[in-house]
């Protein structure tokens, strides 16, 4: 029962750690990719990962 709520723990922490990265591919946003990046390299620093967040909900212009 340990194990499993051991990796039930990590899986939710990466689905919190990647929300900046699902918010982005769920609103097609152009630069999926980047934020991704910004997400994956910076993200373990709160500011970073407030800033990929921000740069996934902020409206692109498009339209």
């Amino acid at each position: 029962m340990e194990g499993f709520l051991l990796v039930l723990l990590i899986l939710v922490g990466i689905i919190v750690y990647f929300i900046p990265t699902i918010v982005a591919f769920a609103r097609g946003r152009l630069n999926k990719g980047a934020i991704f990046c910004m997400n994956f390299f910076l993200g373990w620093l709160f500011i970073g990962w407030v800033i990929a967040l921000i740069w996934a909900v902020k409206d692109d212009g498009k339209g």
